[in-house]
């Protein structure tokens, strides 16, 4: 196994976690939508 291999391998893992958490580790959302300043209505 070459550095670049290694590489590709690594990055793939970092995607596939990034993915997992965006979609399937839904936080709750740290906005203040009580006072208006972020748009939400």
């Amino acid at each position: 196994m070459d550095f670049q291999e290694i590489l590709v391998y690594i990055l793939v893992i970092v995607a596939l976690g990034f993915l997992v958490r965006k979609f399937f580790w839904k936080s709750k959302s740290k906005k203040n939508c009580g006072n208006g300043d972020c748009g939400c209505s």
